[in-house]
């Protein structure tokens, strides 16, 4: 790579690192460490290709710098769980957009394939979500009660049970991430075939609009984060496996840290929608508005902070980082 090219490259985020430098009393110690092993990868680079040029020096200065904030500013405050979710999470999320539109681009895709696949073989459905479950459905339709299945266990077990098995999932999904993402893929493939054969199913049985509510009710957060998780398990694999102008090991540190972090602040949403599941779901009889208001609320929500907050923090972190302290005159 030309120097010229390498410079252009990676000028945007040396300004966003010397604004680290200058607030350095007001980072988490956990971002000045990804700050400095972030130079200390192009200096490597820069040392390896361009080792008497002007960058160099730069970015061993401001190495430097970073080194002695980091072993300086070791206090930990007293809001760092808060801070964790209030902000490195969508931090992280803004850095993976591109994993996330990946993430959600498969599971539409394998729930759209769910569902025509249902609408062409009636026996579909047996194959997906097994002879039990379809008998046991059309026995509560015929009672009246097709969402009875949210009912056969007491509020209590039924959120552990929920709750473990939903986290495991997800951690299932973002480890598979190890397989160069295809491992990931094929998680969230087969979870978005079950959902679109099963609202298929529960149309072509007339109850789609009580399944619609009684599923999503819960589903808007679950089936959100389980998406989530899948943007975790493809930064996990395309750090090995697209290191770019880094070295691979390093890269893929960075791709497991960055997937761990968004695994690891899904844990909340599982939470609450094993807590909606488990004790709101089953009350079918609550009026169809209040339960929509509810899914949209849930929606609202999941974009706001997987979306919105993210650009609108990434946008106030580019806004305090433009100075002028490293110009294209200065390497």
């Amino acid at each position: 790579m030309k120097e010229i090219s390498f410079i252009r490259q990676h000028i945007g985020k040396w300004k966003q690192l010397e604004s680290v430098v200058d607030k350095a009393s007001e980072e988490h110690p956990e971002r000045l460490a990804d700050a400095y092993m972030e130079i200390t990868a192009d200096l490597s680079f820069s040392r390896s290709h361009y080792p008497r040029s002007r960058i160099t020096i730069y970015l061993n200065n401001l190495a430097s710098a970073l080194h002695h904030s980091l072993y300086k500013n070791r206090k930990e405050s007293g809001s760092r769980i808060v801070a964790f979710w209030k902000t490195e999470v969508p931090r992280v999320m803004y850095a993976s957009r591109k994993e996330l539109r990946y993430s959600l681009l498969v599971f539409l895709v394998s729930a759209a394939i769910g569902c025509l696949s249902t609408l062409n073989d009636d026996l579909f459905p047996r194959l997906i979500m097994g002879n039990s479950y379809i008998d046991m459905t059309l026995t509560n339709i015929e009672r009246g009660d097709p969402m009875g299945v949210y009912k056969n266990l007491p509020p209590v077990p039924m959120f552990f049970y929920i709750l473990i098995n939903n986290v495991r999932v997800s951690f299932v999904i973002f480890l598979f991430g190890l397989l160069s993402g295809f491992g990931t893929g094929t998680m969230l493939f087969y979870n978005g075939v079950m959902i679109g054969t099963f609202q298929t199913f529960c149309f072509q049985q007339h109850v789609g609009l009580e399944s619609l509510l009684a599923v999503w009710l819960h589903g808007t957060l679950e089936i959100s984060a389980l998406v989530v998780a899948g943007a975790a398990g493809f930064a996990l694999g395309n750090g090995w496996l697209f290191p770019g102008t880094y070295p691979r090991g390093y890269a893929f540190r960075q791709g497991a840290v960055r997937g761990l972090k968004i695994a690891v602040g899904t844990t909340p949403i599982f939470i609450l929608a094993a807590f909606i599941e488990s004790f709101l779901t089953r009350h079918t009889e609550t009026p169809d508005v209040i339960r929509g208001g509810f899914i949209l609320l849930s929606l609202a929500f999941v974009i706001y902070y997987y979306i919105y907050l993210p650009k609108q923090l990434s946008h106030e972190s580019s806004s305090e980082s433009q100075n002028p302290v490293l110009q294209s005159t200065d390497v």
